[in-house]
């Protein structure tokens, strides 16, 4: 990365610029000074304490990544919804871990992203912003290296990374339209299972009804915090789990996984900074379990 200094930022050291002004965050610049990554100014090796002038170029050399001994390239055939040499967006299909896990060591996003990789000559591991369940559908935000994903994380702290997800959830909700906030810790003896507790963190989580069917309904949710498994816990703890979702108590007999897709999403872009937004339809299998239902629910005959 390059950029020329203006006057309004003369008198900064460059540690201060690049923290400040750049978005690079403190663990980068170590890893440029410990791992092989360079800073210059005018094209002289400088250290961090350098004091920047009007004009000056200012040139950041990353150190190489390293990828995981877990990330083996697999093709696996990915739905890229967008991607430039800064962002990666795709549409994750269910029943696909994001990445390696002591329960999934291959087949996941992730080895099919370091294949896509590897096929573009792009030296980079994979870093994930918005990370989805196993058998969470839908829409994924990567950052394609440390330096996107480094302003990314800091985005994502400030709310400034948004998604919508739609859920279906047994029963219908007496408020139409709600926020339910409800700290959520981990579960005793379990290192998956989460649950509403007074000891955990907090989460909210803002819904809206978009569609009743009978004894179902279809949600729209927006996520203020983003605690593990945090729609799923919030509509199990009011009684209302979440269709296929068999850990928490989800009916699973005509859906296997819990129906849960993230169809909108929205960021500022880590270099331009233009507001980047995408929207998706319901996935297939969730988009025909409510055809089905609809069908189910008008051919029963009257008792």
């Amino acid at each position: 990365m390059k950029w020329k200094i203006s006057k309004q930022y003369e008198g900064l050291l460059l540690r201060e610029y690049l923290l400040q002004v750049r978005g690079i965050s403190r663990r980068i610049l170590t890893a440029i000074k410990f791992e092989g990554g360079r800073l210059l100014v005018n094209n002289s090796d400088v250290n961090v304490r350098h004091q920047l002038l009007d004009s000056d170029v200012v040139e950041v050399i990353f150190p190489p990544e390293k990828r995981s001994e877990l990330l083996v390239p697999e093709p696996i055939p990915l739905d890229i919804v967008y991607e430039d040499d800064d962002v990666l967006v795709l549409n994750k299909a269910p029943h696909m871990a994001t990445i390696p896990s002591s329960h999934h060591l291959s087949h996941t996003l992730a080895n099919g992203i370091i294949h896509h990789y590897n096929l573009q000559q792009i030296p980079y591991t994979v870093h994930v912003v918005t990370r989805l369940d196993r058998d969470t559908s839908g829409l994924l935000l990567i950052a394609k290296h440390r330096y996107s994903h480094s302003i990314l994380f800091s985005e994502q702290h400030e709310a400034k990374v948004n998604r919508h997800y739609q859920a279906i959830i047994a029963g219908q909700l007496t408020e139409k339209e709600g926020v339910l906030d409800y700290p959520i810790d981990r579960a005793p003896d379990s290192i998956i299972e989460r649950l509403v507790a007074s000891t955990g963190k907090r989460a909210v989580t803002h819904y809206q009804v978009k569609e009743e069917l009978a004894d179902i309904s279809l949600l729209d949710i927006q996520l203020e915090t983003g605690r593990t498994h945090q729609i799923r816990v919030h509509f199990s703890s009011i009684s209302h789990p979440l269709i296929g979702d068999s850990l928490y108590g989800g009916d699973t007999t005509k859906l296997q996984r819990q129906a849960l897709h993230c169809h909108k999403l929205a960021f500022n872009h880590p270099l331009t900074k233009k507001r980047m937004e995408f929207e998706i339809p319901l996935a297939n299998d969730l988009e025909l379990f409510l055809q089905e239902f609809k069908e189910e629910v008008t051919t029963k005959p009257l008792e």
